[in-house]
């Protein structure tokens, strides 16, 4: 796989991606990552690429019966400038990296603090997993500094949004709740999953939400669901969120 300098996602990001899980050599939960692409292609403005095209591309590139694939499809090739007049013809692109040992933290869970940088909000990309990260970037770094296994993540309203890497779940009033993200975040395919089986549902969660907070979990494709052992040093009871990754393991077993 090679990239050309004239490729919009190495001009300037302009490109989507999904990380897909390769569970006994097949794309674990493709409809839902299909899904995502081709919404955030129609919001973005790229030319059509059929799920066809994009399957058997993805299909060639499994390699191991266990493994990650990541899947990036960029606008095109263009010459310089941002202008996108002409160009017509997606590129698309998979590679595969090695499955992390997600075992421990779905035992016994993380440690979270939270991030002093703040999300912009911008409506127009809310929700896409797009490929201009700076943002993440920069949160993964603060995380790294921190002492804790990961940060959450609020806007600039002081609405939670996430993690740095995963969509967040809180317990209340018995259920689960996760926030809606018609301003900034990613929505990943794992919450997709528990709103499309009503084991979650989105609400606009103040940061305030974590004074009283039970429980807590985080979610993506890869890791599933991880409990919070605690956050920002107050610990957190594990029992409901290792009931709901039980939950959700028996769903994976048929997608």
């Amino acid at each position: 796989m090679q990239i050309q300098s004239s490729d919009r996602s190495f001009q300037y990001g302009d490109a989507i991606f999904s990380t897909v899980s390769i569970r006994d050599g097949q794309p674990q939960l493709w409809s839902l990552h299909w899904q995502r692409l081709c919404h955030s292609m129609q919001r973005l403005g790229f030319a059509a690429l059929g799920e066809t095209t994009v399957l058997q591309q993805v299909l060639a590139s499994i390699s191991a019966q266990e493994q990650v694939l990541k899947v990036l499809i960029s606008r095109g090739e263009g010459a310089r400038g941002y202008g996108t007049s002409g160009i017509t013809v997606p590129q698309l692109y998979c590679w595969t990296a090695p499955l992390p040992d997600y075992q421990q933290v779905r035992m016994h869970g993380v440690r979270l603090g939270l991030a002093q940088m703040r999300l912009a909000q911008q409506p127009l990309l809310a929700g896409i997993k797009h490929c201009s990260r700076l943002e993440t970037v920069l949160l993964k770094r603060e995380a790294e500094q921190s002492g804790f296994d990961d940060l959450l993540v609020c806007d600039q309203q002081d609405y939670l949004i996430e993690a740095t890497a995963a969509n967040l779940l809180l317990w209340r009033d018995g259920q689960w709740w996760t926030p809606e993200l018609h301003q900034a975040g990613v929505a990943g395919v794992m919450r997709q999953l528990l709103l499309d089986t009503r084991l979650a549902t989105t609400a606009l969660l103040p940061v305030t939400e974590l004074d009283n907070v039970e429980s807590m979990a985080l979610c993506n494709a890869l890791s599933g669901i991880v409990p919070v052992f605690s956050l920002t040093g107050r610990q957190l009871d594990l029992e409901p969120a290792l009931q709901l990754q039980q939950q959700v393991d028996v769903l994976l077993q048929d997608r």
